[in-house]
């Protein structure tokens, strides 16, 4: 029976809920559906009304509209089981008790190399083609003369300020050749997830406080007095960093002011275990004036804000308790973008540098058993070839311990050098916050810092820090989301509630924590970067740090690594890529120009510096009288059509690289994001020469990147459901209830039926219409719409929609028709798939399925199996996704991997098989 039988089937049957076929209409025709559902509600709410929106409103409506149509595709919040068909708030009711995985998603990177056409760099600068060919042509084995000085593997912020550093130190005789690849784009991992912060490390002046006046001090005065020397020394080095960069590259950043609220003068527990700092609301004042002076006062001053000032200043804040806050100043920037400006200025200074770059194996000297050399792959033409150079210096961050097993001509395991500490940040809409101005929670339910930021336009929330192994994709977990809301809520006002669908991103980056593998025993553990060269392959490493501190550790690596031959590091008295041609009346300049709207202009500006010019000359007319310049990609973000095709000049390869670093609507709203791809999608095919089948290829992978990211509809597993608050119902109600009469009648539900793509008929309608007038008044009252969303008979058309999908799941991999699966048909189907599992996999596998033990795989086996929690082959998942992408349509195994080509496993880790 094929998937769409089974649909028939289901919405079919005599059910009085109808939840099913709801469900599968919005399963299947979400993304059109709901953008016309938010066009439609949109309008509707402008009825008597101004037209005009803020941007936070318009931010706001994305989710909103989302959130609500799934709600009334389901019939219940239980019906919304996968990641674009879930919502839970902050107030949560699970069915049953089960940790809640995210699904994993695909590949970070296209399967097939879509071998983009050249296109022109920026001005100035190298086109990504012509670094190519550079990298290629410019170093030989048997030529010293003619390899590289210095080869940087890793082009995140410490790797690309290497590069940067090397080619400005032009007062040798030659100068440094330098070259430097990158695996995915520039900024693609940890420097793309920060809290977005420039900050001078007010935690760890804390804790190194904290720990000189322990008992330590006592018993061993040495070595804490080193350690404390040791912290206080990393902080001030923080603070010169800062400067430089708030000094030096003003086009890239900006202070913020941070307040930190006090609720009592005393505080107990005390923050960082020590007795001292429950005096910290007294200290406080004292505290941040000598934080303001290890800057040597360049910093914007700290202040006292009174609770009167607090109410005017931070209307969000409540007042009921405050006795007053401190704020201080820290720096702030779009990481992604300093990232990238530090890559071009590398390029600008005659560093060959290029993103989609990876280094496949080192290469060794046959004599000596050191690395000379690496084999890499361009990932966007697919080609193969050899880089030669003097020095090389891993700079992958957490990923750092895979590329040093590369270094072992054995290839084999080697000593843990770098671990990994995931933090978790969420997007708030940007009226929870004032526009220009934070908070800082000092002291958490469990210890940690978190700060309550305006970036963006939006408010961003974190970090958490939990220990554990570095991924690509930016899942955050469920239970660190619901954290964050609950912390942040501390502070707010009674009025203003932090709903679990008003997330309207959420992300995970993960931090290096370091330690040199090859330091004598008993060797100083360092407590800032760690520099470790192995005297076996004469590979270099460098893991740890902080965004703040990159130049730094750029200058010191290459200071240790060159010895006498290092010359003399110059970036202290370089702006970045962008920075000349910036002055503070530029937007208005553009604005007289060009016409764009002031919030396009600003953002231009902030994003570009003095390169803003060649990005305008790529606007577009809109076709209105106001603004007249600068076509959008969503509304409400100030993001415009230009932007793609002139980061197509700038190396950008991807749909997933404009969505996530070169704008960030990815990190700001997932879901606009989503919005945006078809337009991005567009836009790139044009500039970058894509035919259909790779247009096609990179949308599934954007699209499969996109849903890595959290937002307003969590990540569950298979069955521990999650149901809506009382407020999320209501928001539902309301938007059905479009003449605000506070009741639905039968002409309001058939519309919104209708609007999903699900017209129903007047059976249907009367039937499911009847179900929720409980009390039979002829129109449905708000309580009558909660208690029929969290009806049991809500539960139990789920859990029969999942029985079924498992069912057509099963029917498509039994080729044989014979009601049982074997290892063959398991193996066979993973293939279709373009997936390569083992055999021992494979067994695994089928072992976790025969429970019975018979030697065959019976439907219900399969289908209790589909329904486990964990699942670490990503079998499961690998099944159910493809089968979503296909909109459940009979054909979705049909597509095979061309012959020849070598497939890479996406699916490797736990989720619920409806992802």
């Amino acid at each position: 029976m094929s998937a769409a039988s089974m649909l028939r089937i289901i919405s079919s049957s005599q059910r009085r809920s109808l939840v099913a076929p709801l469900m599968g209409s919005y399963r299947n025709h979400q993304h059109r559906s709901l953008s016309v559902l938010a066009a439609s509600a949109s309008a509707s709410n402008n009825n008597g009304h101004n037209n005009s929106h803020s941007s936070n409103q318009s931010r706001f409506q994305y989710s909103h509209h989302r959130t609500l149509a799934a709600m009334a595709a389901g019939g219940s919040a239980a019906a919304l089981l996968s990641t674009t068909s879930s919502s839970s708030s902050s107030s949560v009711a699970s069915c049953e008790k089960k940790k809640v995985e995210a699904p994993p998603v695909g590949d970070p990177f296209p399967l097939l190399p879509p071998k983009n056409k050249e296109v022109d760099g920026p001005k100035g600068i190298p086109s990504r083609a012509e670094q190519i060919r550079r990298l290629k042509s410019s170093s030989k084995r048997d030529d010293p003369s003619e390899q590289y000085d210095v080869l940087v593997i890793g082009g995140g912020a410490t790797g690309a300020g290497i590069a940067f550093d090397a080619a400005t130190r032009t007062d040798l005789p030659s100068g440094l050749k330098v070259a430097c690849i990158e695996r995915g784009d520039f900024a693609s991992e940890t420097s793309s997830r920060s809290t977005k912060l420039i900050w001078a490390g007010i935690k760890y002046l804390a804790s190194a406080s904290a720990a000189l006046l322990s008992w330590d001090l006592l018993t061993s005065p040495v070595t804490t007095v080193k350690d404390f020397y040791s912290e206080f020394s990393m902080v001030f080095n923080c603070h010169q960093e800062r400067k430089y960069m708030l000094d030096k590259q003003q086009h890239l950043t900006n202070w913020v002011p941070i307040v930190c609220p006090f609720t009592e003068w005393n505080i107990w527990p005390p923050p960082f275990g020590h007795p001292i700092f429950s005096f910290f609301p007294v200290l406080a004042p004292a505290v941040f004036k000598f934080y303001d002076a290890l800057s040597q006062f360049t910093c914007p001053p700290s202040y006292i804000m009174t609770k009167k000032e607090a109410r005017t200043k931070f209307p969000q804040l409540s007042d009921q308790d405050i006795k007053y806050c401190a704020v201080f100043y820290e720096g702030q920037h779009n990481d992604a973008r300093t990232n990238i400006a530090i890559a071009l200025s590398a390029a600008e200074k005659g560093a060959h540098i290029a993103n989609y770059v990876e280094m496949t194996e080192g290469i060794f000297d046959e004599d000596s058993g050191k690395v000379i050399g690496v084999k890499a792959q361009d990932r966007i033409s697919g080609e193969t070839f050899e880089i030669y150079a003097k020095n090389i210096i891993f700079a992958g961050g957490p990923f750092t311990d895979k590329l040093r097993s590369k270094e072992e001509k054995e290839g084999g395991p080697v000593a843990t050098a770098v671990q990994g500490a995931s933090g978790s940040h969420i997007v708030l809409p940007g009226y929870f916050a004032p526009k220009d101005m934070g908070l800082l929670d000092y002291n958490t339910s469990d210890g940690r810092f978190l700060f309550f930021l305006p970036w963006q336009g939006s408010v961003i929330v974190g970090t958490t820090d939990k220990k554990c192994d570095a991924e690509t994709l930016p899942y955050p977990p469920e239970e660190e989301i619901q954290w964050m809301m609950k912390e942040v809520e501390k502070y707010l006002s009674n009025d203003l509630k932090v709903r679990r669908s008003d997330v309207l991103s959420a992300w995970r980056g993960w931090r290096p924590l370091a330690a040199d593998p090859h330091a004598p025993p008993g060797g100083q553990v360092s407590r800032d970067h760690v520099i470790s060269t192995n005297p076996s392959s004469g590979v270099t490493f460098i893991a740890g740090g902080k965004w703040t501190t990159w130049r730094e550790m750029a200058e010191d690596v290459l200071d240790k690594v060159l010895k006498d031959k290092a010359g003399k590091c110059k970036t202290l008295d370089i702006v970045l890529h962008g920075g000349e041609g910036f002055h503070k009346s530029l937007p208005t300049q553009i604005i007289q120009k060009y016409g764009v709207s002031e919030e396009v202009a600003n953002h231009l500006v902030k994003t570009y510096g003095g390169r803003v010019w060649d990005v305008l000359e790529k606007c577009k007319p809109t076709g209105k009288q106001w603004p007249r310049y600068g076509v959008q990609l969503v509304e409400g973000y100030p993001y415009i059509e230009a932007e793609i095709r002139f980061a197509c000049k700038e190396y950008a390869c991807t749909i997933e690289d404009i969505l996530s670093r070169r704008t960030r609507l990815a990190f700001l709203n997932s879901e606009a994001a989503e919005e945006a791809l078809p337009r991005v999608a567009d836009i790139m095919a044009e500039e970058l020469g894509w035919n259909k089948a790779t247009k096609k290829e990179q949308i599934k992978c954007a699209k499969k990147y996109l849903a890595a990211y959290g937002g307003r509809i969590p990540y569950e597993d298979g069955v521990a459901l999650r149901f809506m608050s009382h407020e999320d119902a209501m928001d539902m109600f309301r938007e059905i209830d479009r003449d605000g009469s506070g009741f639905i009648d039968p002409q309001e539900l058939k519309e919104i039926a209708t609007r999903l793509g699900n017209p129903l008929s007047d059976k249907q309608l009367k039937e499911l219409f009847r179900e929720i007038d409980t009390d039979k008044n002829g129109k449905i009252s708000a309580e009558e719409f909660v208690d029929w969303i969290n009806a049991e008979q809500s539960k139990n058309d789920v859990k029969r929609y999942l029985s079924a999908t498992a069912t057509v799941i099963f029917e498509e991999i039994d080729t044989d028709q014979s009601g049982f699966l074997d290892q063959d048909e398991l193996k066979a189907v993973t293939v279709r798939l373009g997936e390569d599992f083992t055999d021992k996999e494979i067994r695994k596998i089928f072992k976790e399925m025969d429970t019975d033990k018979d030697g065959k795989i019976s439907l219900q086996e399969f289908i209790n199996w589909m329904d486990k929690e964990h699942d670490k082959t990503g079998f499961r998942k690998l099944l159910a996704s493809n089968m979503q992408d296909n909109n459940m349509q009979a054909s979705w195994l049909d597509e095979k991997p061309p012959k020849g080509v070598t497939i890479k496993r996406k699916y490797t880790n736990s989720g619920s098989f409806l992802g």
